[in-house]
């Protein structure tokens, strides 16, 4: 009896894993979008690259295409519907600037309202990197000053001594 138990959950296993098996070809590419593809491939993938450009207000971090919130399947849905209307991908992201800002692109363009997100990290590296120079000069003259201190604390015998030996090795 045990050997049949053991047979049969074997069985069972076994039909569960190949079930998966055979189903992994089949796993939807569009994990977050429960929207309905294009039925034009080219008009698709020019879809798809869009989804890529543009991000997700809610999630800021991640594009629309990467994004499970129900405003990025909105704006997938509305890239879509431009697209079967003929727009070309200038004007769908013309018109998502428009509407949103340039914040809504992964790569917002140069300009004077940009600046602060293209040259803003450059610029607090260069201050970080001159504070971090004068404070480390700041310390070296402290030490040197310190040292100096130091030697003028010597009575004038030490200082006597001192001269001695600097003379002997300047020999």
């Amino acid at each position: 009896m045990k050997y049949i138990c053991r047979n049969f959950y074997s069985m069972i296993f076994l039909m569960i894993f190949f079930g998966l098996l055979i189903n992994i070809d089949h796993i939807n590419v569009y994990a977050f979008s429960p929207d309905k593809p294009l039925s034009d491939p080219l008009q698709e993938d020019r879809a798809l690259e869009l989804h890529e450009g543009l991000r997700c207000l809610v999630c800021q971090g991640q594009s629309i295409a990467d994004s499970n919130s129900e405003l990025a399947r909105d704006l997938r849905l509305l890239v879509r519907e431009r697209i079967q209307a003929g727009d070309t991908n200038e004007e769908i992201n013309q018109f998502m600037t428009d509407r949103y800002g340039d914040f809504i692109l992964m790569n917002p363009p140069v300009k004077g309202a940009t600046y602060i997100l293209w040259f803003g990290p450059v610029g607090a590296l260069l201050i970080g990197i001159i504070a971090i120079y004068f404070l480390f000069r700041r310390s070296r003259l402290k030490k040197i000053l310190t040292s100096q201190e130091d030697a003028n604390f010597l009575n004038d015998e030490e200082k006597r001594k001192l001269r001695q030996i600097l003379e002997e090795k300047s020999e």
